[in-house]
C-alpha cells in the first residue's frame, strides 16, 4: 500500500452546461438518470433558491412558447413546482426545437447547490410534467445515431467528467462492458444478487433492486441495513453523517455488489468521503423512501468507479471499470 494517505473526495455534484432559448441562455444542470424532467428557474420564481441561480428570462427569447400546465417534483434533496413551456434546448451540438421543459416558480432545498436546474434522463413514464423528455425527443427525431448515453464521472473535482449522447468513447473504460438487463423497461433499475464484505453477505441476502442514479451523490439503502454497514465499518453517527477516523481508510475492506454474477467492488477510498473540515465520513445513506422490497440507489460513489452506459434501445445498462 502506498504510504501516502489516499486522496479522498468531498461531496461533489456533476453539472454540465446547456442553453435554452433564442438567443441562447446558459444554465448549469445535473444530468439525472433518476428523474425525467428538464427544468430551470424562472424569472418569476420568488424562492431564495432561485435568487442564487441563473433564471430563464422568457421575454428575451424569440422562440419561447408558454403553456398553462403546472407540475411538482419531489427529489431526495429538495422539491420544486413549476409550469411547462417550450423553447429550443441545446446540449453541446444536439438541438431540440420546441422542447417542453419546466420553469420553476418555487423551489425548496436547492439554495446552496452548484446547479441551476436538472435534466432528467429516466424513461418518459417517470415524467412529473408529462412532457416528452429531451433524450426521447432527440431519439424520436433521429438526432442521435444510437439510443444510448453514457457517463464518465471523474475523480478530479474540477474537470474531466463527460456525458455522451448517441455513442460511447472507449477511452474512458477498461476491458469489456458487462450488459445488465433492467428489471423492467421504464426505470434504470437493476437486479443485484447480493452485497458482501469480507465474503459475508451484509445486505441484499435474497437479491434486491438498485436504481443506477447519476443524480445521487451516495449509495442509499434501507435504514436497518445501512446502519448495519456503518457498524461493520466502525462509523459513529454525528448529525446527519457517520464518521470514521481518516487513518483507517487504508485498512477498511471493500464492499462488493454482485450484479448478474459479476462482482463490482467499492473500496474504502471510494466509500469514505471528506467533509469541508477534513473529517472522514461514509457515503452510505438511508433511503428516504421505503419500499416493500429491498431497494438501493447506486449514486456517484459507485459511478466514479464504473463507466456506465444507458441503453434505451435494449433496456439495459452496461458497466465497466472506469479509467
Amino acid at each position: 500500500m502506498d504510504e501516502m494517505e489516499e486522496r479522498l473526495l468531498t461531496e461533489i455534484f456533476y453539472v454540465g452546461n446547456i442553453t435554452i432559448g433564442t438567443p441562447p441562455q446558459e444554465f448549469q444542470v445535473i444530468f439525472d438518470t433518476g428523474s425525467s424532467d428538464l427544468w430551470v428557474p424562472s424569472d418569476y420564481c420568488s424562492s431564495s433558491a432561485c435568487s442564487t441561480h441563473v433564471r430563464f428570462r422568457h421575454r428575451q427569447s424569440s422562440t419561447f412558447r408558454p403553456t398553462n400546465e403546472t407540475f411538482r417534483i419531489i427529489y431526495g434533496a429538495g422539491r420544486m413546482k413549476g409550469v411547462v413551456a417550450h423553447d429550443t434546448v441545446r446540449i453541446g451540438d444536439l438541438v431540440s426545437i420546441d422542447q417542453p421543459f419546466g420553469l420553476s416558480v418555487a423551489e425548496y432545498g436547492f439554495r446552496d447547490r452548484s446547479f441551476d436546474g436538472i435534466l432528467g434522463l429516466n424513461y418518459p413514464n417517470k415524467s412529473s410534467s408529462r412532457a416528452i423528455p429531451v433524450f426521447d425527443k432527440l431519439k424520436n427525431e433521429g438526432a442521435i445515431s444510437e439510443p444510448v448515453f453514457a457517463f464518465y464521472l471523474s475523480k478530479d473535482e474540477q474537470e474531466g467528467s463527460v456525458v455522451m449522447f448517441g455513442g460511447l468513447d472507449h477511452r474512458y473504460y477498461k476491458g469489456e462492458l458487462n450488459w445488465i438487463p433492467l428489471i423492467q423497461a421504464g426505470d434504470w433499475t437493476l437486479h443485484v444478487d447480493r452485497i458482501t464484505m469480507k465474503r459475508e453477505v451484509i445486505a441484499c441476502s435474497d437479491g434486491c433492486m438498485a436504481l443506477v442514479d447519476t443524480g445521487a451523490s451516495h449509495i442509499q439503502g434501507p435504514g436497518r441495513l445501512v446502519d448495519n454497514i456503518q457498524n461493520l465499518i466502525g462509523a459513529k453517527r454525528c448529525g446527519f453523517k457517520h464518521y470514521v477516523s481518516c487513518s483507517v481508510v487504508n485498512t477498511l475492506p471493500s464492499i462488493i455488489f454482485t450484479i448478474s454474477g459479476i462482482k463490482y467492488p467499492v473500496p474504502a477510498r471510494a466509500y469514505i468521503l471528506k467533509d469541508s473540515l477534513g473529517y472522514c465520513y461514509t457515503a452510505f445513506k438511508e433511503k428516504r423512501v421505503t419500499t416493500s422490497t429491498e431497494s438501493w440507489v447506486l449514486g456517484d460513489v459507485f459511478l466514479r468507479l464504473y463507466f456506465s452506459v444507458f441503453d434505451r434501445g435494449n433496456d439495459r445498462i452496461g458497466l465497466a471499470p472506469a479509467v
